[in-house]
Order: structure tokens, then C-alpha cells, then sequence
């Protein structure tokens, strides 16, 4: 009896040990109000299992009152005095219980808060809109796997090695090469703006532009010869040759003489025709060699897959290098990309040369004017290269104007957020390029999704869009986007365009923008 009395003695302690982690559960449910979302609910709950709580410690006392009589005064005391301290404990934390309204309402706020904060700067906004974008892309392809879009056409089975080893071997070099070049992208306009030219008279559009042009221009004059040579000389000569020569361009961007710059540009020209020639060709060339031709359209899409992620990667990466070594860092960084890709080639790819293949005029290679005749027997190759060539005119012009419109917009909207008037708003160009680049993987794959010949009704027709109606709306998508990107930098508007402004339903769709476009001059 002495032994039971005891073990009952015990048991007032251990219910409060057991009630311990509740009042630290409760406790902490009240310290993390503003995060916690608890409802009503779940408030009646906790008190009705805090009160049942109480009710089995009264019980266990009463019992105990009645088998040890002889204690009765003391167990009195004691329930009482346990009892009255378990009620101020459950009544100081029960009042600590949020309401549920009460955290919703707070969670609100605290988010609107933190929204507000974010796009109160560059960074925070196109930081933003990048992870909007992101997220867009990511629910679409996984939409499209969902319901058999966009699928491997392997079925699960074993990639064959051969195929496997090649395209290990060709995409790590195409990926390290397409980021050097990406890498010049956010900053060309800023590094060449930078420089003094001394006497040399213009506004820096202007040097911009000429050094821009120089560029092409070397593109389209060696763009032929180079790719004979490589077919001649090797296809690996031609990527190491590339690497070698833009790794020169770059490094021109650290001089101010012009030209330096102008022969910077040449050779970046020059290198650029070696990009888009030598990789690709040594890939065809290599698969032909291997028996392999039938994995070629499984590798480019995987290459230019990777590309969209690969140009993103590169914007975030050229903010970064800018911000730590002004608009020549991220040519810097480019130039480690182009001497590790050099390398990677050197070591994992073996040359090849294009086949010999004699006609009958005695000819072992296709000239121009073969290639001239072949495109005047088909007119479709004609009309395929001028509208590639038309959209590329409309996107370099773009190319060339971004950076100081976006500039001028990014300064008049955020200098409201400055706490100093005097406050220089910067412009984050490389998250801005990533953003240009989310967008076109987000294009590319709601192309595959749109045109995929798995989309079929129930009756198994296809609901697929056909390649041509949605290069229309693409191209009529540019359009209007570009067009209202030049009303809204304008300040001289054609009076046709000033009419169709002030329809009702256009004025509704460029209502939000006109906001945006007020604080910005005209720009060439």
C-alpha cells in the first residue's frame, strides 16, 4: 500500500509532464503568429483536449482522496493548490492562441509587404518576372508530359552507346561555346558606350551601331569562305578556331583605341560565322562516321533545349561578373568559357572533313553559284530565308535599342522609390536579358506543345496548329509588340497611329503601359 500510495504520488508530476509539450506546441503556435495559419477549428480542438486534460488530472485525485483516507487533508491541499496552478497555466497560453482571421489578415499583409518591397527596386521586379516566367515554362512542360506531349519517342528503351558517347562528347563543348557568346550579349551596348573615342564626333548610339554593323558585316563577307574551310581543314580546326578568334574579340573591349575595337569586331565577326558552322557540322559529319544519322534530331533538340537554359544561366551570370568588374567583365568570363570549350574539344573530339564528292563536271566541292540554282529550283527555301531573314532585321534592331530604352524606362518608373533624388537607378541588364531568354523557351515550348501530332479529340483527330498558322501568329505577336514598344518611346507618332490610339478597345489595351511610357524621351 505504502508502494501504490507512492507510485500515486507520482502521477500529478508526471501529468504535467505530459502536458508539457502541449504548453510548448501552444507557446510556439503563439510566438509564430504572423507565419501560422491556425483556424477556429483547430482552436476548440486544442482547448477541448486541454479541458479533457483537466478533467482526467480532477478524476485521478478524487480516486486518490477516497483510497487513502488517512491523507485526505493533505491530498486536499494538494489538488487544490495543483489545480489552480494548471488553470492559470492553460488560461495564460489559451489567450496566447491566435485567431484564425487574425493570422490570415497578418500572413496578408506581411506578403503585400514583402511584394511591395520587392518591386520597389530593378533587381527585386525583373527578379520577379524571371521566376514568373520560370515557373510558367516548368507548369507547361509538365502539363504537356501530363498528357503525352512532348515525350521521348523512344519508348523507354536503351539508348544506344555510340549515340549516348556522341552526344556527351558534342553537347558539353556546344553548351561551354554558346555561353561564351551569350555572355557578350547583356553588355555589348554598355561596354562599347563606355569608351572615349578622342576626336572622333557621333553620339555613342551612333559608335554603337557602326561597331555593331562591322560585326555582320564580317559575318556575311567571310561567312562562305570560312565554311569551306572548315570542311576542307576540319571541322574541330574550325571550333578551335573560333575559340581563338572571339577570345580576341573579347579581350579588344579593354581598349579604347578604335581600332582596336574595330578589328575586335572583325575577328568577332569572323569567329561568329565559325559558331553556327563548325560545332554543327562536325556533329552531322562524326554521326555519319558512327552510323549513327538517325540520333541527329534528337541531339540538336536536346542542344537547343539546353541553349534556352544555358543563354538565362548566362544573363544572371554577366549581371554578376558586371557588377564585380564593370560592363568588360562578363567578355572576361567569356573568354574562360571559349579556353575550357577549346579544351573539351581538343581532347574528346577526333577531326573530320566533309566527303569528297566528285560530279560530273569534274567539281569535287558544291560552289555558290550551285547553291544559287538550288535555291531557285526550290522556292521554298526563298521564302523560308526571307522570312528568317525579315523577323532576324526586326530582332536585331531590337537587339541595338533595348538597353538604353529599357535604361531610361527602369530610371523614370524606380527613381520614385529612391529615398535621394539624386540616387543613379541602375539597371540590371544581365537579369533583364534573362528574362528575354525565359521568354523564348517559354515560346518554343508552346510551339512543341501546339504542333505536337499527339494532340487528338476523342474521335482521334488532330487539334494540332499547323507550323505555318502559328508562324502568322508569331510574327503578328512581334508585331504588336513591337509596335507598342515604339509608341511608347515615342513622341513624334504617325498621325495614322494616333487614330487608332484613340479607338476605344486599343486605347483599353495600352492603358497600362501609358504610365510607363510618360517618363520616357524619344530615343533613335
Amino acid at each position: 500500500r505504502t508502494q501504490q500510495t507512492s507510485s500515486n504520488m507520482k502521477t500529478p508530476s508526471m501529468s504535467i509532464v505530459l502536458l508539457n509539450p502541449l504548453l510548448t506546441v501552444t507557446h510556439a503556435l503563439a510566438s509564430s503568429s504572423s507565419n501560422s495559419h491556425l483556424s477556429h477549428r483547430h482552436h476548440a480542438n486544442l482547448h477541448q483536449r486541454s479541458s479533457n486534460l483537466k478533467a482526467s488530472f480532477h478524476r485521478h485525485h478524487v480516486n486518490h482522496h477516497s483510497e487513502c483516507g488517512r491523507h485526505h487533508h493533505h491530498h486536499h491541499h494538494h489538488h487544490q493548490s495543483s489545480n489552480t496552478q494548471l488553470n492559470l497555466q492553460l488560461s495564460g497560453v489559451l489567450e496566447l492562441i491566435p485567431r484564425g482571421g487574425a493570422v490570415e489578415s497578418a500572413a496578408r499583409v506581411g506578403l503585400g509587404s514583402k511584394l511591395a518591397a520587392l518591386t520597389s527596386t530593378p533587381n527585386g521586379s525583373f527578379n520577379l518576372a524571371l521566376g514568373v516566367l520560370a515557373a510558367t515554362t516548368a507548369g507547361l512542360k509538365v502539363y504537356g508530359r501530363s498528357i503525352g506531349e512532348g515525350g521521348s519517342d523512344v519508348n523507354g528503351a536503351k539508348k544506344n552507346p555510340k549515340v549516348k558517347s556522341l552526344q556527351i562528347r558534342f553537347l558539353a563543348v556546344f553548351w561551354l561555346l554558346r555561353m561564351a557568346d551569350w555572355l557578350q550579349g547583356p553588355y555589348f551596348y554598355q561596354v562599347y558606350a563606355s569608351k572615349q573615342f578622342g576626336a572622333a564626333a557621333g553620339s555613342a548610339m551612333t559608335w554603337v551601331s557602326r561597331l555593331f554593323l562591322t560585326g555582320f558585316a564580317s559575318t556575311a563577307l567571310f561567312g562562305p569562305l570560312v565554311g569551306r574551310l572548315c570542311d576542307s581543314y576540319g571541322r574541330k580546326a574550325g571550333t578551335l578556331a573560333f575559340t581563338l578568334l572571339y577570345s580576341l574579340g573579347a579581350y579588344s573591349t579593354k581598349s579604347n583605341l578604335l581600332g582596336v575595337l574595330l578589328a575586335g569586331r572583325v575577328l568577332g565577326g569572323i569567329g561568329t560565322s565559325l559558331l553556327f558552322s563548325a560545332p554543327e557540322a562536325w556533329l552531322v559529319g562524326e554521326a555519319g562516321r558512327e552510323g549513327v544519322e538517325s540520333s541527329l534530331g534528337e541531339t540538336f533538340g536536346l542542344a537547343y533545349a539546353g541553349d534556352s537554359i544555358v543563354a538565362i544561366l548566362a544573363g544572371q551570370i554577366a549581371g554578376l561578373a558586371a557588377s564585380q568588374r564593370g560592363p568588360t567583365g562578363p567578355f572576361e568570363v567569356s573568354v574562360g568559357f571559349l579556353i575550357f570549350g577549346g579544351l573539351l574539344s581538343s581532347l574528346m573530339w577526333k577531326e573530320n572533313v566533309a566527303s569528297k564528292s566528285g560530279g560530273d563536271d569534274g567539281k569535287s566541292n558544291p560552289t555558290i553559284r550551285d547553291a544559287v540554282k538550288v535555291v531557285k529550283d526550290d522556292p521554298k527555301i526563298m521564302l523560308v530565308g526571307a522570312m528568317q531573314a525579315l523577323f532576324e532585321s526586326a530582332m536585331y534592331i531590337f537587339v541595338l535599342n533595348w538597353p538604353p530604352v529599357v535604361s531610361k524606362a527602369v530610371g523614370s518608373y524606380f527613381a520614385k522609390f529612391a529615398k535621394d533624388s539624386s540616387t543613379v537607378v541602375g539597371t540590371p541588364y544581365g537579369t533583364v536579358f534573362s528574362c528575354f531568354m525565359a521568354c523564348c523557351l517559354l515560346g518554343s515550348t508552346l510551339f512543341g506543345q501546339l504542333t505536337s501530332s499527339r494532340r487528338v479529340d476523342k474521335d482521334g483527330k488532330s487539334t494540332s496548329v499547323s507550323t505555318e498558322n502559328f508562324a502568322v501568329g508569331m510574327l503578328g505577336l512581334a508585331a504588336l509588340a513591337m509596335g507598342t514598344a515604339t509608341m511608347a518611346i515615342s513622341t513624334t507618332t504617325p498621325k495614322i497611329v494616333s487614330v487608332l490610339t484613340s479607338l476605344p478597345v486599343i486605347s483599353t489595351i495600352l492603358s497600362p503601359i501609358k504610365p510607363l511610357a510618360s517618363g520616357l524621351a524619344s530615343t533613335p
